[in-house]
């Protein structure tokens, strides 16, 4: 990884605390990554400088749902494009329409793969 890929910065939402530290464990090796256990935290780290790059957003959380925090986070001043991959246990077409629909780049469903997370981490991060 080159240092500019290091100083990207992503913004985990998860509430599953196994699962969150698994993605900040392995991302953490290539970017600056901060986690939060819910909507509302998600949404107020978002708002703090620097903005985050990336959000890695679990769907069903306490609070502000993913799809709830996506919304807030496009109405937050230069943060209309900030690309989302949405994490989630819902499969159903329907929920991953809505996922799109809620500006996410990718919809992965957990269980996921770490492999697979993070290619698509490079991919939207171009790095």
């Amino acid at each position: 990884m080159t240092e500019a890929a290091k100083k990207r910065r992503i913004l985990v939402a998860e509430d599953d605390p196994s699962i969150s530290m698994m993605i900040a464990k392995v991302l953490s090796q290539h970017y600056d990554v901060v986690v939060v256990n819910d909507g509302k935290a998600a949404l107020a780290k978002a708002a703090e400088a620097p903005a985050p790059d990336l959000l890695l957003l679990d769907v069903m959380m306490p609070g502000l749902d993913g799809h709830g925090v996506a919304a807030a986070v496009r109405k937050l001043p230069g943060m209309k494009a900030i690309p989302i991959i949405f994490l989630t246990a819902k499969t159903g077409p329907a929920e991953v329409i809505k996922g799109i629909q809620s500006g996410a780049r990718h919809y992965l469903t957990k269980p996921f793969k770490i492999d697979e997370l993070l290619l698509r981490v490079k991919k939207v991060l171009g790095a």
